[in-house]
């Protein structure tokens, strides 16, 4: 009985029939985009469901190495410009040609100020059309990761965009509804047919695609169905009613492996999950201690990282799918060091020492925002963080919610302690910093996603100057110290690094991606 209500219950969560086209893949996740607004939210499975319709002026190959995108080559031409030459013969799916006039646009759009990649091009000055064919981007001094920044801004069509009246990226945590949310139209290698947000979103391919030469076996058509139940994601797999699932319950993948015509594949993702705090506001918002605020003390910030046991949570939760984290971001990404990524020890005895020093031998409550639908047992994490931090008084009011409305939330500074994930799109530690660590300036588009109100002005000074610095020595030695300041001040309480399972029919190939966002112009389905 119990089969035949999961079989009922995955046919209406995925709305499939039983025969499906041989060229059709059907995927799911736990979590749908949030947007079809390129510039809107800098969220991974936003961004990678936007990438199948929109491109960027270089790429990632499943490697992530950087490759030819709509630019075939890229070079600085003096200190402060770098020339981009555009791939000819290149059009919008709707026919009409792609030229220097649409990226000139679309970065003159991803500076708005309700973008969410102003940080990306924090240092651009200007984007100049020389030819149809030719761009130079000016930056505010020297900038040598700026292809690393500009693999991530999509381009738009202007005509398209002025057409509809999406000039300016939609304004998410305000719940604006624009054209572009429900609708887009890119070079890319799918255009979308059909998109009901948290339903269904239906691609087919793109047939003035300028890459069908290089990609000639990709699925005529996408079908995605995020299912927010792990168990109907597990049970849509086995019966066949889809072929591929992102984010398959990590206690699940055992039997996933066991099971005849399914298989997985695995890597280490550049994403690590941490938990923010709120150590700038006078008093916390939602907390029961008035007049003062205990995250300001970093007594108390270390008390909480070390009663948290991430062994446990790595056993337990995460059933080894995780690596413990002592810095929130992970290998791989250009100034990691393993000896600054070694946690601080599990003390329940000396957090409880530290919490009666900073004066709260008796703790305190907080509420704990989480999401539930967008990392690897997100919310099991939060509710296993809550048990631990009890052993020191810390009585926390735990709320989770789907990433809909979590993003919002820590999007308006609403949060007094609150889970995230960071990945790093650029492969470099500046992303992290410029998003994470720099004070939170909107005009100076810096510290974007930093919630927690940490302000360092030598840490300001750090980020501002790996930006710039052409000596990669000395560039490396800035990283290094601004990762030091990082773990000497906890602002953040770092948990793990993410290690990702994708699981899928064995009629599907495609290459795993370690920033866990599946490219599916790679993949082929029998």
């Amino acid at each position: 009985m119990f089969v035949a209500r999961l079989a009922a219950l995955v046919a209406a969560a995925l709305g499939v029939v039983s025969v499906a086209d041989a060229k059709t893949l059907r995927w799911a996740s736990q979590g749908d985009a949030l947007t079809l607004d390129p510039h809107a939210q800098n969220e991974g499975p936003t961004s990678a469901m936007n990438a199948h319709v929109y491109e960027a002026l270089i790429s990632r190959d499943p490697s992530l190495s950087k490759v030819p995108g709509l630019a075939l080559s890229w070079k600085p031409i003096a200190s402060e410009v770098w020339e981009y030459k555009l791939r000819p013969d290149v059009k919008f799916s709707d026919g009409t040609p792609f030229t220097a006039d649409d990226v000139v646009f679309s970065y003159q759009r991803a500076q708005a100020p309700t973008s969410d990649f102003r940080s990306y091009i924090s240092s651009v000055k200007e984007v100049k059309a020389i030819d149809p064919l030719t761009v130079h981007i000016i930056t505010n001094g020297p900038n040598p990761i700026l292809p690393d920044y500009t693999a991530s801004i999509l381009i738009m069509s202007k005509a398209w965009a002025e057409k509809h009246n999406v000039t300016k990226p939609q304004s998410y945590k305000d719940k604006e509804e624009t054209y572009a949310v429900r609708n887009a139209m890119g070079t890319g290698p799918y255009m979308v047919k059909q998109r009901d947000p948290d339903v269904r979103t239906v691609m087919v391919k793109n047939p003035t695609y300028w890459g069908a030469k290089d990609f000639p076996n990709y699925p005529d058509e996408l079908v995605y169905t995020p299912v927010k139940e792990p168990a109907t994601r597990v049970a849509a797999l086995i019966s066949g009613q889809v072929d591929f699932v992102l984010d398959a319950p990590l206690q699940d993948i055992a039997r996933i492996k066991q099971t005849s015509g399914l298989k997985t594949e695995e890597t280490a993702q550049v994403r690590s999950i941490f938990l923010g705090l709120d150590v700038g506001s006078k008093e916390l918002k939602y907390s029961d201690v008035k007049g003062k605020n205990p995250f300001a003390d970093k007594r108390v910030r270390q008390a909480m990282y070390q009663a948290i046991d991430i062994a446990a949570i790595k056993a337990k939760v995460m059933r080894n799918f995780s690596a413990p984290a002592g810095l929130i971001t992970s290998p791989g990404v250009h100034g990691y060091t393993k000896e600054l990524d070694q946690r601080l020890k599990y003390d329940v005895a000396a957090a409880k020492k530290l919490m009666a020093e900073a004066g709260y031998p008796n703790g305190f409550s907080v509420t704990l925002d989480c999401p539930n639908d967008r990392y690897n047992n997100d919310e099991q994490i939060c509710q296993a963080v809550t048990a631990m931090l009890a052993q020191i008084g810390i009585k926390v009011d735990l709320q989770a919610r789907s990433k809909t409305l979590h993003f919002p939330k820590l999007q308006k500074s609403d949060s007094s302690l609150y889970l995230l994930g960071w990945g790093v799109p650029t492969l470099d530690s500046h992303y992290v910093f410029t998003f994470l660590y720099q004070t939170n300036n909107a005009a100076r588009k810096v510290g974007g996603w930093n919630f927690t109100g940490y302000s360092n002005p030598r840490m300001d000074e750090l980020a501002d100057g790996m930006l710039k610095e052409v000596d990669q020595a000395k560039r490396d030695k800035m990283i290094a110290e601004a990762w030091k300041l990082a773990v000497l001040d906890i602002p953040y309480l770092p948990l793990h690094h993410q290690l990702i399972v994708w699981s899928m029919s064995d009629k599907v190939t495609i290459p795993i991606f370690a920033n866990d966002s599946p490219n599916f112009k790679y993949s082929t389905i029998k």
